[in-house]
């Protein structure tokens, strides 16, 4: 079972989850010029809250996500909200069939770094942008592990520098960033930064 299908059906009860999607959907709106001819991706949507704040955007939306539990609530949702440019999609990167790109902006929230190769994941996701298109990454800045704790085998977020590297090395450009939330645990607090990315228009 995935990690995150037990986690499914309370997700969406938690008021900071629903936040810091509005605040990364109100960040991709001021970062990129976005166009209701557009078809987007975003990966790793769970439940879909970053896609539900982001719908109107677009003419058509793939939400994408590996766990069948997020997935079902998701159907839900678009179900009960008669949604018709929305579509969710069981996909993993760099395994299986690519969903039926070129996307004009491919975006996630917090999924890139529970996933081991970043370098292979930014070259998956240029590959899935037509020329021009805008590659939107909001996650952790780099912490020393205590956000996830003991045990967790992901990345302990991202030095941006390093990150605008690696997007540069899989083919993007103009690459930029800015802080879009700020997550607390206990006394600490987690910045949360917005990466923007065009995929080369040669």
């Amino acid at each position: 079972m995935n990690q995150f299908d037990h986690k499914a059906t309370a997700w969406d009860d938690d008021p900071v989850k629903h936040a810091r999607a509005q605040a990364v959907a109100a960040g991709i709106r001021a970062m990129v010029a976005l166009r209701p001819s557009m078809r987007a991706l975003e990966f790793g949507c769970g439940t879909g809250l970053l896609g539900f704040a982001l719908r109107d955007e677009f003419a058509h939306l793939t939400l994408a996500d590996n766990s069948p539990g997020m997935l079902a609530v998701l159907r839900d949702k678009i179900a009960a909200a008669g949604i018709a440019n929305v579509a969710p999609l069981h996909f993993e990167l760099g395994a299986g069939e690519a969903p039926a790109g070129p996307y004009d902006v491919v975006f996630s929230l917090m999924t890139l770094h529970h996933i081991a190769d970043s370098a292979r994941a930014l070259a998956d996701l240029n590959a899935l942008l037509a020329p021009g298109g805008s590659l939107c990454i909001a996650d952790l800045d780099a912490e020393d592990g205590s956000f996830h704790g003991e045990g967790f085998d992901g990345h302990n977020g991202f030095e941006r520098s390093t990150l605008a590297a690696l997007a540069e090395a899989a083919g993007f450009c103009a690459v930029r960033f800015d802080t879009v939330f700020t997550m607390e645990k206990g006394a600490r607090r987690y910045p949360l930064f917005l990466m923007v990315a065009e995929r080369a228009a040669g």
